[in-house]
């Protein structure tokens, strides 16, 4: 069987902010229909990854190829949903204009939105299940209803790729459990890379999972494996990962040899 060309692909990646290094040696091939959930610490990289992948953050050292582009020129492919996104509740805009940036950001601002712009807006906010919204404000929304809003926007740019960072975050059981559940539908039609820092989550609804902490350890698989989470935490950590069968990391030694 052919091999195909990998949608994203990076080598000796170093990122970082100020001259320091975030990021030290990061490789990485993501296949077309890949679902990917990245966990880590926190300051250990997770987002600045993804802000490098969209070109935001200019790398160090190393490439970035996004659909055989640069990142700056790949991002046009990608749908991007950051972890926190900053608004004013009483300013005026409706979930049909937060939506329709999304049509905006590789065309320019300044373009009129046009009949097929209008087609494209309406099916994403259907996607994600908020139509009935469309006029409403955005900041009367709930915290859920926001992250759906955030996703049919990213949805707008009709990517090939989404970037999600923390999607679940500040999110309630039902709301984060509705969200997998999209995610999962959209995987049929697009490569998903997703940062949580909900393990059980992670390990439940994606194809593979890596762990980053300056330095990505990722095999393809969605084992996390004794050496992955030592690397990472630089702790011992009891890990129960879902699946059949059940795996259970080996369990915390106190002193004189007894198991916790």
């Amino acid at each position: 069987m052919k091999k195909t060309t990998p949608v994203i692909q990076i080598q000796g990646l170093w990122a970082g902010y100020d001259s320091q290094p975030v990021l030290e040696d990061i490789n990485l091939e993501v296949s077309q229909g890949d679902f990917i959930g990245l966990i880590g610490p926190n300051g250990g990289g997770k987002t600045t990854l993804l802000r490098t992948l969209i070109g935001l953050i200019e790398p160090m050292k190393g490439q970035i190829s996004v659909m055989g582009s640069d990142a700056k020129k790949g991002r046009c492919h990608i749908g991007y949903v950051p972890q926190q996104v900053a608004f004013d509740r009483e300013f005026p805009i409706s979930v049909w204009d937060v939506v329709k940036m999304g049509r905006l950001g590789c065309r320019g601002t300044l373009k009129k939105v046009r009949r097929e712009d209008e087609e494209i807006i309406n099916n994403s906010l259907h996607q994600v299940e908020i139509a009935d919204l469309a006029a409403r404000s955005i900041g009367d929304l709930s915290v859920g209803q926001r992250q759906r809003v955030y996703i049919a926007r990213a949805l707008a740019t009709i990517p090939q790729i989404l970037l999600l960072d923390e999607p679940t975050a500040s999110v309630d059981p039902q709301a984060s459990a509705n969200i997998y559940e999209l995610l999962h539908k959209l995987n049929d039609t697009m490569t998903i890379i997703m940062v949580s820092h909900n393990m059980d989550a992670v390990s439940s609804h994606v194809k593979s999972i890596g762990c980053i902490n300056r330095r990505l350890y990722y095999h393809g698989t969605k084992e996390i494996t004794e050496e992955m989470v030592d690397a990472i935490y630089n702790c011992p950590i009891d890990l129960i990962a879902h699946g059949v069968p059940h795996r259970v990391l080996a369990p915390h030694i106190q002193s004189g040899g007894k198991n916790a």
